[in-house]
């Protein structure tokens, strides 16, 4: 049976190997046809979110890490320059009606799962976990996803409902801003 939980630093030499193999730069393109990630974390950043209960963790039942997804602060995100470009457009976006700020918003993501995995309803159960966590501080959740990881948009907006909320250019690639009203399980 598949466990979901926040992690901790046992966890993070797991996180660095599921990384590792579906980091974007090292995949084909036909491997990333099925997923991929863009920001490889570093032991120091992993070790930094996991005191902020912002690493949430999938293991099967051999206790082998089978998924991961981060979510932070804006703070702590703010080490990678795509994230204060995505902060700099939020005066131009909204969400249900309400602005989008660093104070009532964090950032989802990256989430990674092994292919193996995929298509299980992992993602939701993952996603709970952190929904959860996080929405004892934020009531809305934003990320952005490379406009060509198009299973990661159809993953998103389709089993777990994200919004699209915006689109923009960043280091010449395209990608999707997305929302999440953290009120809303998606569970079934």
């Amino acid at each position: 049976m598949i466990q979901t939980r926040i992690g901790n630093n046992q966890d993070i030499e797991g996180v660095l190997a599921l990384q590792d193999k579906y980091l974007h730069s090292k995949l084909t393109e036909t491997e990333r046809k099925s997923g991929f990630v863009t920001t490889p974390f570093t032991t120091n950043q992993i070790e930094e979110i996991i005191k902020q209960n912002g690493i949430f963790i999938a293991e099967n039942e051999k206790n082998n890490l089978i998924a991961y997804a981060f979510a932070g602060s804006w703070k702590y995100f703010e080490q990678w320059e795509i994230f204060n470009f995505m902060v700099a457009r939020f005066p131009d976006l909204t969400f249900n009606g309400s602005e989008i700020t660093t104070e009532n918003s964090f950032q989802y993501g990256p989430i990674c799962i092994d292919k193996n995995y995929r298509g299980s309803g992992l993602l939701n159960q993952l996603f709970e976990e952190m929904r959860i966590e996080f929405f004892k501080k934020y009531p809305i959740s934003v990320t952005f996803i490379n406009k060509v990881n198009a299973i990661s948009t159809a993953a998103h907006t389709r089993k777990l409902n994200w919004e699209i909320i915006d689109e923009f250019e960043f280091n010449n690639k395209t990608y999707i801003g997305l929302a999440f009203d953290m009120k809303n399980s998606v569970l079934k």
